[in-house]
């Protein structure tokens, strides 16, 4: 786990036939679409400004240490060429893989290269309808199908993926959803095989990580479009969208504000956590401009602030109000979400600092310690509980999405 631990923020991308409809992954089930009728984006799949460099470079420019690529949805198509099904990349118009030259890119720019693979696959004809599907309604409720042929399919796609590409870092599945009353026919852990599935997965990975959405546990776990109240028992990572989809949704405008996933990139830093950010390129192959903007404003904090993300954990101490501590080391990283007047108290921090200052800039804060039983009066501050620290900040906030104050601690 050292690298995932140090590393603590990677770029996840959604891609496939759904990005030609550009209305959600799911659109399929959505809108309950035939086979026949989703076929018209597989004919008409072309990306011709397919260029994974430049999703690798947009990633590391944000500060991002690894990329998760989708080589196959839930609709059951391919970007890679299997041997186990012509629903693949290289029988559309484009006729190519495109995982090879992803793992080329990520390797090339030192990024680690990570797969995320559907268990789920709705146009496989063994795969039994379920309440998740697109032909819920045509059955009634009789699944059919036959998941042992389905579960053979996809141990030998995984097999394929984890043997054709030279070393594999992260493995992401998705996702198993036996007993959820939303969905009837459910599927888990004994429809895909898991056992075997994560034995296999082992033996020819040897030092990959995997997610824990095969119903059994996995070496992480995956906290979806919400940030965790608190620290976790276990290693963990949120996967977290721009705009709420993980496709490109070409209308859907209602993206999250750059310092808003630079908070929450530091929120969960400071409980022990990753951020796995999605990014949902275009049916052309290209990440829209309205991601890139916001990478590059992430990138340009990051620039700046890395070593208060990267190789940092939770702090021992606990952070005043609107902030948060990430640390690492001797180093403390006090983040402020909220800008005070001139002043902001530490508690339990007093004689525990030796220095401190900004940042962005390295400029000195200077630090007054509060006097056992002082009481403020008129313009003395005084009250604050005894081992308190007290930085004075500039009554103008720096023009960061999120300043931070570094203390070296004694």
């Amino acid at each position: 786990m050292t690298w995932f631990t140090h590393d603590r923020f990677g770029m996840f991308v959604h891609w496939g036939l759904y990005a030609l409809p550009a209305r959600h992954e799911w659109v399929k089930t959505r809108e309950k679409l035939t086979d026949e009728q989703y076929q018209v984006y597989f004919d008409h799949f072309s990306p011709d400004r397919y260029d994974p460099v430049s999703w690798v470079r947009a990633a590391k420019a944000a500060g991002m240490r690894y990329v998760v690529l989708t080589t196959k949805h839930h609709d059951g198509f391919c970007l890679w060429d299997s041997d186990l099904t012509d629903y693949k990349a290289t029988r559309t118009p484009y006729g190519k893989d495109l995982v090879g030259p992803f793992v080329e890119a990520c390797r090339a720019e030192g990024l680690k290269v990570g797969f995320y693979h559907s268990l789920i696959d709705w146009h496989h004809p063994a795969f039994p309808v379920d309440g998740t599907h697109p032909r819920r309604d045509e059955v009634n409720g009789e699944g059919g199908g036959d998941i042992a042929e389905y579960r053979r399919y996809l141990h030998g796609q995984v097999r394929e993926l984890l043997t054709r590409y030279g070393r594999i870092d992260y493995l992401f599945f998705d996702f198993s959803y036996a007993g959820r009353k939303e969905w009837w026919g459910g599927k888990g852990a004994e429809d895909w095989g898991s056992a075997e599935l994560l034995e296999m997965v082992r033996e020819l990975q040897p030092g990959i990580l995997v997610n824990d959405r095969t119903g059994l546990p996995g070496d992480f776990v995956t906290p979806e479009q919400y940030q965790p109240s608190g620290p976790l028992a276990e290693v963990w990572e949120a996967c977290q969208t721009l705009n709420g989809s993980w496709g490109y949704d070409r209308d859907n405008l209602d993206y999250k504000s750059p310092d808003l996933l630079i908070r929450m990139l530091v929120d969960g830093v400071a409980k022990g956590g990753n951020l796995l950010l999605n990014v949902g390129p275009t049916g052309r192959g290209e990440i829209d401009p309205r991601a890139l903007a916001i990478l590059s404003e992430i990138g340009a904090w990051m620039d700046r602030h890395e070593r208060a993300i990267r190789g940092c954990g939770p702090a021992s101490f606990t952070p005043p109000a609107d902030c948060r501590y990430t640390q690492n080391g001797a180093r403390l990283y006090l983040h402020l979400f909220s800008w005070p007047l001139r002043h902001v108290h530490l508690p339990g921090l007093a004689g525990k600092v030796r220095y401190a200052q900004l940042l962005d800039d390295a400029s000195e804060i200077r630090m007054v310690v509060s006097k056992p039983g002082e009481v403020a009066q008129n313009t003395k501050m005084g009250g604050q509980p005894e081992g308190t620290l007290t930085l004075q900040l500039p009554v103008q906030r720096p023009p960061l999405a999120v300043p931070v104050i570094e203390l070296f601690l004694a």
